[in-house]
């Protein structure tokens, strides 16, 4: 017997209720490519042991990151992850802790935030971080946002080198908002003009760093010229090793300073969970989305950890809250925390030599390979070649061979012609020379018939 929990009077009146006439009114919003159309191509039942053999041959189907040779960067990273991490997250005081509203049951959730948001601070450069947020996209969004609140600017700069993906969700931020978002052309090695498009309208400029084709530029003279005009810079970092090596964004002079954690303590899984990282000046503190944990004392003088700021939309006044953030990435927190406590700032400075050095290593075998053009003049861990085929059919051909060579650009550009040819390697600590060897060799084959 079906489940319906609602008659059609029932629902009839809920639809009424809230001023539409049929259910489908309720998705006008979502784009029509994105929609179902009839029912998904599946058996229309199947008992539970069928359904987990069915899902079990699926997941069979799939290629690891650790059963062969791994180069797939452009925003999420294989890095090792000590078993320690995992033993300490399974732990019942942080596996089962939850929003830490009540700080007197509350203190070891608030410390690991606390502790979190130190970490976040120093290796950004910046004065003040944020509790997270969900991932390094949605913490990109919600820093064009900030950026309107402090300048009460509407327009947004968007260098064409910051992730494709974070550039649509910062789109996506700001669309049912009087505000316009101007993205910069996309190049893989020309520098950007990005302080030719602002003018009195703009509130910020957003660049990565390293951009998403691996280059690394410096942004001090842009934050300079910016500030002189009131503006706010924005730096994202996908890659949040690269810190543990190159000049800090706040050494800069960025604003706010936002990216994904992912590299520190999470592994791929598959896309997620991940978690947003967000850091800013203290003087822009009372414009940070998100919560922000202090540290106080109590009535006898002890040390302990509050929410000091947590503008959320439950609370009151929430029409005036920062954001529309409804929880964070607790546990990818606390992952990122004890990954990063255990590495230290020595562990943390060497794990990013050793990504820079593998980098330059194959970067190196690579520029001997016919066929393969190193289009990066700097680079940290990540870079983009021009191959004289199509990188895709490049990368499937590869994949028979158990090696996954890269990101494909076109698979983030399919309607750019330019990007057909052009693949984005990353080199992590994970990556062996032998891994290496195999993929020079591959290449090799495939690049000559």
């Amino acid at each position: 017997m079906r489940y319906l929990p609602l008659s059609s009077d029932d629902r009839a009146e809920m639809l009424d209720k809230i001023g539409v006439k049929e259910i489908d009114d309720l998705f006008v919003d979502v784009p029509p490519h994105a929609l179902l159309k009839g029912l998904l191509d599946l058996p229309l039942h199947m008992t539970e042991m069928e359904v987990e053999q069915n899902f079990e041959a699926f997941a069979a189907k799939n290629v690891s990151a650790g059963s062969g040779p791994f180069f797939v960067g452009a925003g999420a990273y294989r890095h090792y992850v000590p078993s320690s991490v995992d033993y300490q997250l399974q732990r019942g005081e942080f596996l089962t802790a939850y929003t830490p509203y009540q700080p007197e049951i509350s203190q070891g959730t608030l410390q690991t935030l606390y502790e979190f948001q130190t970490q976040v601070a120093q290796i950004t450069g910046m004065d003040v971080a944020n509790a997270s947020m969900y991932d390094g996209s949605t913490a990109c969004g919600e820093a064009a946002l900030m950026a309107r609140r402090i300048t009460r600017k509407n327009k947004v700069i968007v260098s064409g080198n910051l992730h494709p993906q974070y550039i649509d969700v910062v789109k996506n931020a700001t669309k049912h908002t009087d505000g316009i978002v101007i993205v910069s052309e996309t190049t893989v090695n020309k520098p950007e003009n990005l302080l030719d498009q602002v003018d009195a309208d703009t509130s910020c400029v957003i660049v990565q760093y390293p951009d998403f084709f691996g280059n690394i530029n410096d942004y001090t003279a842009l934050a300079d010229a910016l500030h002189e005009q009131k503006k706010i810079l924005v730096i994202v970092t996908t890659e949040i090793v690269a810190l543990g090596a190159i000049k800090s964004p706040g050494e800069m002079g960025a604003d706010i300073v936002v990216g994904e954690g992912q590299s520190i303590g999470n592994g791929l899984n598959y896309g997620g969970p991940y978690v947003g990282l967000f850091a800013t000046r203290q003087k822009y503190v009372r414009q940070l989305p998100g919560r922000l944990c202090g540290e106080t004392t109590d009535a006898d003088g002890k040390r302990g950890y509050v929410l000091t700021l947590s503008t959320r939309e439950q609370h009151i006044r929430r029409e005036k809250a920062t954001s529309n953030i409804c929880t964070n990435a607790g546990l990818c927190t606390l992952a990122f925390t004890i990954h990063m406590t255990l590495l230290g700032e020595v562990g943390y400075r060497q794990m990013a030599k050793i990504n820079h050095a593998g980098a330059v290593k194959l970067a190196g075998k690579l520029k001997e390979v016919d066929g393969v053009e190193l289009l990066n003049s700097t680079f940290f861990n990540e870079f983009t070649v021009r191959l004289n085929k199509n990188a895709a059919e490049v990368v499937e051909a590869l994949v028979e061979h158990d090696v996954i060579a890269g990101l494909p650009v076109s698979r983030l550009y399919p309607n750019n012609p330019d990007f057909a040819n052009d693949l984005i390697i990353a080199v992590t600590e994970t990556t062996s020379e032998d891994d290496m060897d195999i993929l020079v060799s591959e290449l090799n084959e495939v690049l000559s018939c």
